[in-house]
């Protein structure tokens, strides 16, 4: 099992709680980002940066995870490719996209750009609390003891 971070935009507080994670349960984590990232001196922690352009790193993540890797992303469409290759994928706000959800999920996206490109203001997603990282940081634990007790 790898780890894999669309680190872009994944808030730094998420980071620190994969980094713990790594380091505690020796599980690879590399962090995929356009710009150069800050890793803690580990083994187990990595970060790669590819040029920037329009959904590189997406590309990378898709073309490097494998079956029962963890794509931590909020990106809809990586989440859908991730899924293809029966890794899972986890936003940081702690919510799984499964094969079951992922449709839905698309569906609103698309919804959402069409009123945005029809001139309608739809405001950002809510601000990131701490019931958002409790939440990502549970979800991460219990995922990550279910793959450990299968291995």
């Amino acid at each position: 099992m790898h780890i894999w971070v669309d680190a872009d935009a994944c808030p730094n507080v998420i980071k620190d709680v994969l980094f713990r994670a790594a380091d505690r349960l020796e599980i690879p984590l590399t962090l995929v980002a356009n710009k150069l990232l800050r890793t803690p001196p580990s083994r187990f922690i990595k970060a790669v940066q590819v040029p920037a352009g329009f959904d590189v790193a997406d590309q990378e993540i898709v073309r490097l995870a494998q079956a029962g890797d963890l794509v931590i992303t909020a990106d809809i469409p990586l989440a859908a490719d991730v899924l293809k290759k029966q890794a899972y994928a986890l936003n940081p706000r702690g919510e799984f996209y499964t094969n079951d959800n992922i449709e839905q999920f698309l569906t609103m996206r698309s919804f959402m750009d069409q009123l945005r490109s029809s001139g309608v203001e739809t405001g950002g997603p809510a601000s990131f609390s701490q019931s958002d990282i409790r939440q990502f940081a549970n979800q991460l634990d219990r995922h990550l003891a279910r793959q450990l007790k299968r291995s």
